[in-house]
């Protein structure tokens, strides 16, 4: 017998080699991938857009932070409801009526930028839009795990995440362009219609998923049951309330208008290059998560790419460069994309599917909190700090010190819930609740 046969040799177990490429050999998620993408430019277009023309229709700082606050409350309204429905109703047929009603809100928008119409009407189609995007997103997040099996899930969520960014850089760098050459936003808003139609014929090309509805009836405890859940994980609640309170404090996307024309004077070109260079940054960071496996020690890093995140953004604040402003921006774009992947996938992998849509609606809501109501911090702080002597006082006050906040969040985390120090990846880890 050879020493090699030793019976008392125990052969370690190998792992299968890394697929960068598993989710996209999926035919449902190409499919799904393909249609998010395109609809998702066509809201950032939207998105951007919307920021250039109210800020040159009304020159105030406060006016752009309504922009986040008109979108965040739908979302804190309808929390509880659209869960529910995510976890109620069949997800693809959701997702088909939140492209219908995002259409004609961006339809609304062609109109009132096209006739020059009052800039009231254009917080109203945003609200819509706002509406629309609070029934999506809960029911997005729930329908994925329904395309792809568990074993693809963080390459799918890798993939997906990557798709948003690239749109999120293609989206701002075209719409500047074509503001530039027309002088006017509405062929933007009327690309962002037709996205959504492409989105919705993406979505009925995949066959509906069957899956086990929540069996109970609309009462408060089964729409509150989501809350509970999160609020029972402390993993889950740590991770989310990091994101929420890092990228609120943290944001510096909502005054881009300000820094391009008046601390820059890179004009709606070099706005559109500032809004996709977090956006270039993230895609950058996805790349590199789909070629290497999952970290292990993903708490630790989920902590670290905050921090970072808070530092890049103070440096923004005081930066009158163009080249080291979009260098900050970029930076803050790769480190906000690890924290989204690691995010995702520990909410999703830790939730039961029957309550993936009340739980994802509850995530939802953190995020509308740290983009949309963040942009309207944002835009508070700046006015509050405005001097007349200076315009460029408010918004570099504001920014700055949410960078400050962010690294102030962090530490707070770090003390309150030691558990997402040790999360490690994989739903082996995940905390019972």
């Amino acid at each position: 017998m050879h020493e090699t046969d030793s019976p008392d040799e125990v052969v370690p177990p190998t792992e299968p080699p890394h697929d960068p490429f598993a989710a996209l050999r999926n035919r449902d998620f190409r499919l799904y991938l393909s249609g998010n993408v395109v609809a998702v430019l066509g809201m950032q277009m939207q998105s951007a857009a919307a920021q250039w023309e109210i800020y040159e229709r009304t020159q105030s700082a406060r006016h752009l932070g309504w922009i986040g606050l008109v979108q965040f409350l739908p979302v804190v309204c309808l929390t509880l409801v659209t869960g529910y429905v995510a976890d109620r109703f069949d997800r693809r047929r959701v997702l088909v009526g939140c492209a219908l009603l995002s259409a004609l809100a961006s339809c609304g928008l062609v109109f009132v930028s096209y006739f020059r119409a009052d800039v009231w009407l254009m917080y109203a189609c945003l609200f819509v839009t706002g509406v629309a995007r609070s029934f999506q997103q809960p029911t997005k997040a729930s329908f994925l795990p329904q395309i792809v099996p568990g074993e693809q899930f963080t390459n799918a969520v890798t993939w997906n995440t990557g798709g948003f960014h690239l749109s999120t850089v293609v989206g701002p760098a075209v719409t500047g362009l074509l503001i530039w050459l027309t002088e006017n936003a509405a062929l933007v808003y009327l690309f962002d219609a037709v996205a959504s139609g492409v989105w919705l014929l993406t979505l009925s090309l995949i066959p509906s998923r069957p899956f086990t509805p929540s069996s109970s009836g609309v009462t408060v405890k089964s729409v509150v049951a989501g809350m509970r859940f999160v609020w029972q994980t402390k993993v889950v609640l740590a991770a989310i309330t990091l994101d929420m309170f890092a990228v609120l404090l943290g944001g510096a996307t909502a005054l881009l208008p300000i820094y391009a024309k008046d601390i820059l004077h890179v004009g709606p070109q070099g706005f559109g290059w500032l809004r996709a260079a977090p956006a270039v940054g993230a895609l950058t960071m996805a790349f590199v998560l789909a070629y290497h496996p999952p970290q292990r020690r993903a708490g630790w890093l989920l902590l670290w790419s905050v921090a970072g995140f808070g530092v890049a953004t103070i440096v923004f604040g005081w930066s009158t460069s163009f080249p080291l402003s979009f260098a900050m921006l970029f930076l803050t774009g790769a480190l906000d994309n690890i924290s989204v992947v690691i995010r995702h996938t520990l909410v999703q992998l830790q939730t039961p599917n029957e309550m993936r849509g009340r739980v994802s609606a509850v995530n939802t809501l953190f995020i509308g909190a740290s983009n949309e109501l963040g942009g309207y911090e944002s835009g508070e702080v700046a006015a509050q700090f405005r001097r007349a002597a200076d315009p460029t006082f408010g918004p570099m006050v504001s920014v700055i010190s949410g960078g400050i906040g962010t690294l102030l969040v962090v530490a707070g985390v770090v003390s309150l819930w030691p558990q997402l120090r040790r999360y490690e990846r994989g739903p082996s880890s995940a905390e019972k609740p």
